[in-house]
């Protein structure tokens, strides 16, 4: 007796199953993308303008910086950087006692979706200044002022990652340093695009 011939490969199947599975995420991404594009399109101008100027910031492209705006809603309510730096919970704690007083960890006290995504944009500092092809296609088109402070954040933010990187301290806390500082760049560029849309409109 001849042994069982099966027509097809266990393996082969399985593979194509994984092939299919990818191609219908991509769409979906894709689908998401779309919409994203759609949202941008039919915000308030104010609103398209910050979402604009936050990319000229490294580490900040079309999706992350729609987060920063949906979630911070206005930058005029935070008068300085340090405000917003405590809204996203990325400020030390302070233990105090009489006289003394001592720093913790952050608070993680503020909005965890944003100080998730600025912690994850915060990790492009660790490159060397430069500016990508979709950095050169979109400064062009930014107020006054804006290409500036994002290539000022790309130089200061490297600097500061590559020192405490060299200074041997944890991984993580170097990322949560520079996120902090990174706020206020956020913070400025915010600023400055929702006064220019304002005074445009």
């Amino acid at each position: 007796m001849q042994g069982l011939k099966l027509d097809f490969q266990p393996q082969q199947i399985t593979l194509a199953e994984h092939v299919a599975e990818v191609l219908h995420q991509g769409q979906r991404l894709a689908r998401f993308d779309a919409a994203i594009d759609q949202a941008i399109e039919s915000a308030p101008a104010q609103k398209k303008a910050m979402v604009n100027a936050l990319q000229a910031l490294r580490g900040v492209a079309k999706l992350t910086a729609v987060t920063i705006v949906t979630e911070v809603g206005t930058f005029e309510r935070f008068r300085k950087p340090t405000e917003l730096m405590g809204y996203t919970g990325l400020v030390p704690s302070e233990y105090s006692s009489g006289s003394r007083r001592a720093t913790g960890g952050i608070t993680r006290t503020g909005n965890a979706h944003l100080r998730h995504v600025l912690g994850e944009a915060a990790w492009h500092a660790r490159h060397r200044p430069w500016l990508n092809k979709r950095l050169k296609t979109i400064l062009p088109t930014l107020p006054a002022g804006v290409s500036e402070i994002g290539w000022k954040a790309q130089e200061r933010l490297h600097r500061k990652f590559t020192r405490l990187t060299y200074q041997r301290k944890p991984a993580g806390k170097v990322a949560t340093a520079v996120a902090r500082e990174f706020v206020g760049f956020v913070w400025a560029i915010g600023r400055l695009a929702e006064r220019a849309s304002g005074a445009a409109g």
